[in-house]
């Protein structure tokens, strides 16, 4: 954490790709704990000094606190090794730890540079509460269903031709039920909410946590995200989150506040790997 005029600043490097990106930046500039010092992305911009991917780099980064990551599971897999050498990281693709040498190489990077690692709950409601019980060990089972438009869902693999169906027939289409791991490289960009969840209940994990993937043409305006929790001696609960979207968007609204959020709440967690 860095001292500037008496106040805490916390340099910020953004890898930046999508609109969420604008939202986070607007939020964090006028955040008087937050200094935006660099910013990537695929495509070099002198103009406004936005670098290339290639240059995350020991010399860009021996200045900075935090990267802050939200434009693919690639650029995780890619440059997490170098970033943590030099700074924190807040994962906005956490679909990339489903990819088991990308998480195990992160946990020995943040043991052995005394780093943290941030995953934002984003969409996953009442994620602290599985948390604990994934802590306490009295968490016995967790399904999160995800409904969204075909046209929100950028997906690969044997998912393009169902969603295809559920388009043609104007009926919800069951995508995908199943392990989250497996869903996260056919759906990288639509199933961050259910990697979340995997870090969350962490006793299950990637493996042992359910999915489900459903694809709706009626759902023309709203996201939503189903949970399932079962927990000891018969306990169960279950939330349904209605998230108003655009037409097509791959994320709903509300979850750019909630995004922005758990940027913030960085300042205050020790070393570690944390959904936040």
């Amino acid at each position: 954490m860095l001292c500037e005029g008496g106040r805490e600043i916390l340099r910020c490097h953004h890898v930046l790709h999508q609109r969420n990106d604008q939202h986070v930046r607007c939020g964090l500039v006028k955040n008087s704990n937050f200094q935006i010092t660099k910013i990537w992305n695929r495509t070099e911009d002198d103009k406004e000094n936005v670098l290339p991917l290639t240059k995350i780099d020991a010399e860009n980064l021996k200045t900075c606190d935090l990267v802050i990551e939200v434009a693919h599971p690639d650029v995780v897999h890619k440059y997490a090794s170098v970033i943590l050498q030099h700074c924190n990281l807040f994962v906005g693709s956490p679909t990339a730890l489903a990819n088991q040498k990308t998480f195990d190489s992160i946990k020995e990077l943040v043991a052995k540079y005394n780093r943290s690692v941030f995953v934002p709950a984003g969409a996953f409601w009442g994620s602290m509460d599985i948390q604990k019980m994934a802590d306490l060990n009295i968490i016995k089972g967790l399904t999160v269903t995800m409904i969204k438009h075909p046209d929100s869902l950028k997906i690969t693999g044997p998912l393009v031709e169902l969603n295809n169906k559920a388009k043609q027939t104007q009926s919800p289409v069951i995508l995908y039920d199943g392990p989250v791991r497996n869903l996260c490289s056919m759906a990288p960009n639509n199933v961050n909410t259910m990697a979340g969840a995997a870090i969350a209940a962490h006793t299950l994990g990637f493996d042992l946590v359910r999915a489900k993937l459903i694809a709706d043409p009626q759902l023309v305006n709203w996201h939503i995200v189903e949970v399932e929790v079962v927990g000891e001696n018969g306990f169960r609960t279950t939330t349904r989150r209605e998230n108003p979207a655009a037409a097509g968007a791959v994320t709903g609204s509300v979850t750019y506040f909630s995004f922005l959020a758990s940027v913030k709440e960085t300042l205050y967690k020790p070393p570690g790997i944390h959904l936040c």
